[in-house]
């Protein structure tokens, strides 16, 4: 029984693994689109405060993770691409159980990137 379920637990890392986190599944295109608030303080202040209401709750305040929410305080993050992160917030993934954030104005979409892309102090 204890094999089985060790090769069972092998089978989904590995298929988990091919699959690549959410900014790797972004279109290639992504790569080229640049944040209109890159380096803007007031923007990375204002996007704190968003990423506390609106993603802290599965991702944790301070992005290490929380449950099955990926941490985010990572350097695969930190430097992908503006627009990679731009497409992941906008279009999320109910397979991953992430929810599309489309509701919010695209502006404050831009200021969770330029937060998510600050490394923390």
């Amino acid at each position: 029984m204890k094999i089985a379920g060790a090769l069972s637990w092998l089978a989904v890392a590995i298929a988990s693994a091919g699959v690549g986190s959410l900014v790797q599944q972004a279109p290639p295109k992504t790569a080229t689109i640049s944040n209109p608030l890159e380096d803007n303080v007031d923007a990375r202040r204002a996007g704190a405060k968003l990423y506390a209401k609106e993603c802290a709750s599965c991702h944790g305040q301070r992005r290490s993770g929380l449950g099955k929410a990926p941490p985010l305080d990572r350097p695969d993050v930190y430097n992908a691409s503006p627009g990679a992160l731009f497409w992941v917030l906008r279009n999320g993934s109910l397979r991953r159980g992430m929810p599309s954030f489309a509701h919010l104005p695209e502006a404050q979409r831009w200021q969770i990137v330029t937060y998510l892309r600050a490394q923390p102090k």
